[in-house]
């Protein structure tokens, strides 16, 4: 390579026009590459290449190949051109040689640099179409800012030899726009030297930057249509810094996993099927003394394994600015929340919970994003990310955009994305939020404010097909995850498959009965009688839809109160109404989820600023109920009664459903092999002696469980075996007679 002297090449330097030039200058040209960089010569001068570089306030340009080095002359508002010899390839063709940029400033400084416009595209063809066709189904892949390792004759970016060039290629969707450059702390915030090429109609925007590793932080600066600059993070950004502040951060990901036994047995697994048992983290709050995802997985990871829990749900840790929105107003949809560090340490958070058997469930916001100026909110100066209608492209209640649900690269964009957490993180399901919202056009709307579908109905036939191909294709790429809907209407076919015109859904949470139950709990014991329906309607539907029963941070927060001050009564009273109410929630049909805190009855409602508080388990009753929690849970896992047939009618009888009178409730649950599991539950504020229970058949029964042990901080009313008689009893032929614990629950299965 020839650094010491340069040669002088007098051929002619291929032309360009003075006002493109300009436009290049500016970094305003919707395609750079065609002016800068290196181009080989025609005519007389087809053997030469000609080199243009962008160097405002150098005062000696030289282009350095490892044939020669060419002095470059000052041309037009920075740019600067050289001509050089081409050279051949093995296949007898002209082309560009790797060349480097040595330039030198004013104060004598001297930089040697590989230059971007050097390269070709890294996206390829087949990936702009699929994305243009909404059907790029690892379109994390190729938008957003990637670190590459690339080799090259010439040796690193600076020219040294035998190292790889390394540097980070960006793309970004912009339609709309006119010109956009890659801005960052690596050049000041100032990127005219880094303007990007548009590619084709695609309306994608591509650079590599050689030389640009991670950590650095960027954005990207568009001119709009009416020519205003915004400056934009990155909507595929992987990492972000740390709010309040709003850039993008390059991230290249060196973890590597541990897990690959719990991905094969994913792979063969239904979880629909099995025992699942939810804890919902606010993963911020959980214990504000931790600093990371490092130090979080060290302690939740044991907690959650010791409570007995099969899976733990976060709510949202795509990457978010306002704290006290809990992380439901994405503006990062592709990068984890940065409160708690970076996207290795949320790997390796997941990891630990695979390794302690644990089941990670993410919460994912596809119905609506904030209006933050640096995020997605009229991207490229359009609504391009949001519904072009003010009608259906803005959310009411929530002051936030609604996704352009019918336009395929936004739908591209939602449904890569629901993919690349259960891919890239190993995420085994996402519970999707605010599910009601999409499903209708007059939502939270009043009539004047919406228009109705082609059909002259209110559904978002648009949004409807999102959420099935969004269902269809996680199941179709992850066998072995769950799709979870929180939808709080009777929109019919919610887990129905798409094959039959449901929403494709594996789950939905079941709202009515977290409303009916949590009511009818909030009476006083005494008024209960009158509301007995309340607690036994939830049977009138629950095999309509596949679901789980919510206790969730919705329902104690903003005064709701924590589920201990919602129970009437004195502090003892109110500690074995919550326990009544896990051992219904664990032995009712469906899947299980309660929010943390609950778990140890927390007397105040959840802070989000704040911690769990656990210094409350100083005290009985909270570890009482703790130890309840944890034996539900091993009671639940054990016995297949409890949840093999929690979507088959066959799997629950009601053994006594009407004693309203007493509070109580009786039903036996059925395992899918014949298992049986008895549940009584006496909402009273009173014990019931000699409480006659009718059973499906003689012999002893046995008390595997009851609330009152004293270990819960119950009375410690026990029953322990029971001999069935042949008394018959509400059309059953056996009967037994119990003592049933105030506010109590008893569970009994046969003794074999």
């Amino acid at each position: 390579m020839a650094t010491e002297s340069t040669i002088k090449d007098d051929r002619n330097a291929l032309s360009v026009d003075r006002h493109k030039l300009e436009a290049v200058s500016d970094a305003r040209y919707y395609n750079p590459h065609e002016v800068l960089g290196g181009h080989l010569g025609a005519g007389a001068d087809a053997d030469t290449v000609t080199y243009r570089v962008l160097r405002p306030l150098a005062t000696e340009v030289v282009i350095i190949t490892q044939q020669g080095a060419y002095p470059a002359q000052h041309e037009c508002n920075g740019i600067f051109v050289a001509v050089g010899p081409s050279t051949t390839t093995d296949r007898g063709t002209r082309a560009v040689p790797d060349y480097r940029v040595r330039t030198t400033y004013d104060d004598g400084t001297t930089l040697t640099q590989d230059d971007p416009y050097r390269y070709l595209p890294m996206i390829g063809d087949i990936d702009t179409y699929l994305f243009g066709e909404g059907r790029h189904e690892r379109l994390w892949e190729v938008l957003g800012a990637h670190v590459k390792h690339l080799d090259d004759p010439m040796g690193s970016q600076d020219g040294t030899p035998g190292e790889a060039v390394t540097g980070t290629d960006f793309t970004v969707w912009a339609p709309n726009a006119h010109a956009v450059r890659v801005v960052g702390d690596f050049n000041a915030w100032d990127g005219r030297r880094h303007a990007m090429r548009e590619l084709g109609a695609s309306g994608i925007w591509e650079l590599f930057i050689p030389g640009l590793e991670a950590g650095s932080t960027y954005k990207y600066e568009i001119l709009t249509s009416d020519d205003h600059w915004v400056m934009k993070a990155d909507p595929m950004e992987r990492s972000h810094e740390l709010p309040p502040h709003t850039a993008s951060r390059i991230y290249e990901s060196c973890y590597e996993w541990s897990d690959r036994a719990w991905m094969d047995r994913r792979r063969r697994t239904n979880p629909h099927n099995g025992p699942v048992s939810i804890y919902e983290v606010n993963a911020n709050s959980w214990d504000r003394g931790l600093k990371d995802y490092r130090q979080l997985a060290d302690r939740l990871v044991d907690y959650v394994a010791r409570e007995g829990f099969t899976h733990v749900e976060f709510m949202p840790l795509a990457q978010y600015p306002f704290s006290g929105s809990w992380g439901y107003q994405v503006t990062g949809y592709y990068a984890v929340d940065s409160r708690l560090g970076d996207p290795d340490g949320f790997k390796y958070l997941i990891d630990r919970m695979h390794e302690a058997g644990i089941g990670v469930i993410m919460d994912w916001v596809p119905a609506h994003f904030p209006k933050d100026g640096f995020a997605l909110g009229r991207f490229d100066g359009t609504p391009l990310y949001e519904d072009p209608d003010p009608t259906r492209g803005e959310h009411p209640d929530w002051g936030t955009y609604i996704f352009n649900f019918g336009r395929r690269e936004v739908r591209n964009f939602l449904v890569a994305n629901a993919c690349f957490w259960l891919d890239e993180y190993h995420v085994d399901g996402l519970r999707v939020d605010a599910v009601s919202s999409m499903l209708y056009l007059d939502y939270s709307r009043e009539p004047g404010q919406w228009h109705p579908n082609i059909y002259g109905g209110r559904e978002n036939l648009e949004a409807i097909d999102f959420l099935k191909e969004a269902n269809a294709t996680a199941y179709k790429n992850n066998p072995g995850i769950m799709m979870i809907a929180e939808e709080s209407t009777a929109y019919p076919g919610v887990t129905a498959p798409t094959n039959a015109g449901g929403l494709g859904f594996g789950l939905k949470w079941n709202m009515g009965w977290m409303h009916d139950t949590l009511q009818y709990l909030n009476e006083e014991p005494i008024n209960r009688r009158w509301h007995h329906n309340e607690i036994t309607f939830s049977m009138v539907y629950a095999y309509s839809e596949h679901y789980v029963l919510p206790i969730s941070h919705d329902e104690v927060v903003y005064g709701k109160g924590s589920l201990y001050e919602k129970m009437p009564g004195d502090k003892w009273q109110r500690y074995a109404g919550v326990r009544a109410l896990f051992a219904f929630q664990w032995a009712h049909p469906g899947k299980k989820l309660t929010f943390m805190g609950n778990e140890i009855a927390q007397i105040g409602e959840w802070n989000h600023e704040g911690s769990l508080d656990w210094g409350s388990l100083n005290q009985d009753g909270h570890t009482g109920m703790q130890r309840l929690v944890t034996d539900l849970n091993a009671l639940y896992r054990s016995s297949p009664a409890l949840w093999s047939q929690d979507f088959d009618p066959a799997g629950f009888q009601w053994l006594t459903s009407d004693d309203a009178d007493h509070n109580t409730l009786s039903f036996m649950r059925i395992g899918a092999k014949g298992e049986w599991m008895v549940v009584v539950v006496n909402f009273s504020g009173e014990a019931w002696q000699n409480y006659q229970v009718p059973l499906p058949q003689g012999g002893v029964w046995r008390e595997v469980l009851t609330t009152d042990d004293v270990r819960y901080g119950g009375s410690d009313i026990h029953n322990g075996d029971i001999e069935a008689q042949p008394e018959a009893y509400h059309s059953r032929d056996w009967s037994a007679r119990l003592t049933i614990p105030a506010l109590g629950a008893v569970f009994l299965e046969p003794a074999h």
